[in-house]
């Protein structure tokens, strides 16, 4: 649903998240707990820290970490560092002009789902989801 680059961004501040308060992470070991290559990872991180989700410092003990609790931090706020998240998505279909007038044959539940989406990133915050992995993942505890 959201670019590789969000996804990565999410994993690294779910990360932070379950480690806020141990001080900065290096970008290496947050690369190598998610699984994403430190030189994208890197990029990654510093537009974040560009945009205030996470705060950066130099040096031996430097590194990442979540610039504010994981309980203010929502996925909006990771995401639209990245790519726009909102209600109006291109039509399914390919169709240069898909609207409430023009509708192609799948707009009307496309934009339900759309505005849907924009709602659950606006909502849920990194704490909602690193608090909960097992009911999110779909599963019961």
């Amino acid at each position: 649903m959201f670019s590789g680059t969000s996804e990565y961004a999410l994993s690294a501040v779910f990360h932070l998240a379950k480690h806020w308060g141990s001080g900065p992470e290096p970008v290496a070991e947050i690369a190598g707990a998610i699984g994403v290559p430190a030189n994208y990872l890197s990029k990654i991180m510093h537009a974040m820290a560009r945009a205030g989700v996470v705060k950066s410092s130099r040096g031996k003990h430097g590194g990442f970490e979540l610039s504010r609790p994981a309980e203010e931090v929502s996925l909006l706020d990771v995401v639209s560092v990245f790519e726009s998240v909102d209600a109006r998505r291109r039509c399914l279909l390919g169709r240069a002009e898909c609207s409430d007038e023009r509708a192609c044959a799948v707009h009307s539940r496309w934009s339900r789902l759309g505005e849907e989406v924009a709602r659950f990133v606006r909502e849920t915050t990194v704490a909602d989801v690193v608090g909960q992995p097992a009911r999110v993942a779909g599963r019961t505890p």
